[in-house]
């Protein structure tokens, strides 16, 4: 009779057997390393290619039932890693890295659909991290709509200063620029501080 009512409950309040996390951000902050680091690490796979190419994710990356743990604590979710979000997509900036112009306009239409689809998800996804590059200043246009969105919807955030091995890298200026978000730096390629980030995924989400 208990079981009956729990799952009665369960079904009431609308409980989710898949959390849906989204990563979003700018181009080349890290974000589909970042989704590989999680990918791999709770499921054995990666996601998506990273490379130094702006807009190599151009439509969003979908791993399910990832089941990630923290502190004898267990979250089970869809992870999905966005196309970078930019105001404008310029073919130039691919052929600038060696791609041919009519391949860079193939490439920077499809960046330009990856960007509203990624914005269309927005509705759908459950919780987000928003991935910054810690060398990069953090108060930016893109960045700024993008946490305002977020908010206006009411989607819990959790702020992650990507690539922190470099010895540029400033987190603390993304910290003092967005205090009132969850905050948490790492480097997703070196594999650095992913504890923390894991915990403040179990501990917001």
């Amino acid at each position: 009779m208990l079981e009956r009512l729990k799952k009665l409950l369960s079904g009431l309040f609308g409980n989710k057997d898949q959390i849906k996390l989204g990563i979003y951000g700018p181009p080349n902050t890290g974000k589909t390393t970042l989704a590989n680091r999680i990918s791999e690490e709770f499921t054995g796979e990666e996601m998506g290619s990273a490379s130094e190419v702006p807009h190599e994710t151009r439509a969003v990356q979908k791993k399910e039932k990832v089941d990630l743990k923290s502190d004898g604590k267990e979250i089970s979710m869809n992870l999905l890693d966005m196309p970078g979000i930019s105001t404008k997509v310029d073919y130039k900036e691919f052929v600038d890295h060696g791609i041919d112009e009519d391949e860079a306009k193939v490439r920077s239409k499809e960046a330009t659909k990856g960007v509203v689809e990624a914005i269309k998800w927005l509705d759908k996804v459950d919780a987000v991290l928003v991935v910054f590059d810690s060398t990069d200043d953090p108060y930016t246009q893109v960045n700024v709509t993008i946490l305002g969105n977020l908010e206006a919807k009411d989607i819990p955030i959790i702020l992650v200063a990507n690539k922190t091995d470099l010895e540029e890298a400033d987190p603390e200026s993304i910290k003092d620029a967005f205090p009132q978000y969850n905050f948490t730096q790492i480097s997703a390629k070196e594999k650095e501080n992913m504890d923390d980030l894991y915990r403040k995924i179990v501990e917001n989400v």
